[in-house]
């Protein structure tokens, strides 16, 4: 999922490290409590199967650098200060841009369209705010199969009633009501796509 999100924040443009945190961060709520822990090994791990490429990228003169990322102790912010005060230059020259490929964009394709097992609320969640890179008809089709996904766990909910005492049944609804108001919503975007398939001549595959 992490892969699939960096890969679509350099679509759009060429980001550095900190930057890619900070959109995921900002941006993308499903992934609020990424760290460069998560991020960087992730950029390495893309960087070596071509689906990005990494140049060093030198700050005009006179930019200021991005916040450090917290270290968690006053001491260690002192120290991050007191060696970019003595080394600006050092670093920003370390902090690397990262450009995504054409494999990156086929593989970006691939993630973006998957679903299956992977196709959970987050996963779906990050795979729509990226929709707009999606054909008409596969943007259907990721709304349709979330769409039945969420009716048959609508069917397992109300089926999880019977036998319930009163407290565990009202979980059970709330449950089941946030679940209904889902496919609502989704009925709403799928009405939208199947408009414009068919104001643009390109009749939905049923």
């Amino acid at each position: 999922m992490l892969d699939l999100a960096i890969l679509g924040l350099l679509e759009d443009r060429d980001l550095h490290g900190y930057e890619i945190r900070r959109q995921l961060r900002e941006h993308l709520g499903l992934l609020a409590n990424v760290s460069f822990g998560s991020i960087y090994p992730a950029l390495s791990r893309l960087e070596k199967s071509g689906a990005v490429v990494a140049t060093d990228g030198g700050d005009a003169p006179g930019t200021p650098a991005p916040p450090a990322p917290p270290t968690g102790s006053l001491s260690g912010e002192l120290a991050v200060l007191r060696s970019r005060r003595h080394s600006p230059a050092r670093a920003r020259r370390g902090r690397k841009v990262y450009r995504i490929t054409a494999a990156g964009r086929q593989l970006f394709g691939e993630l973006l369209a998957g679903g299956g097992a992977a196709d959970d609320a987050r996963s779906f969640g990050l795979r729509l705010a990226f929709a707009r890179h999606l054909a008409p008809q596969a943007r259907l089709t990721l709304l349709e199969r979330r769409r039945a996904l969420l009716v048959q766990r609508l069917g397992e909910a109300e089926e999880a009633r019977v036998d319930l005492d009163v407290y565990a049944r009202s979980v059970v609804q709330h449950t089941a009501d946030g679940i209904a108001r889902d496919i609502a919503w989704l009925d709403t975007l799928i009405a939208s796509e199947r408009a414009a398939l068919v104001t643009a001549g390109t009749e939905p595959v049923t």
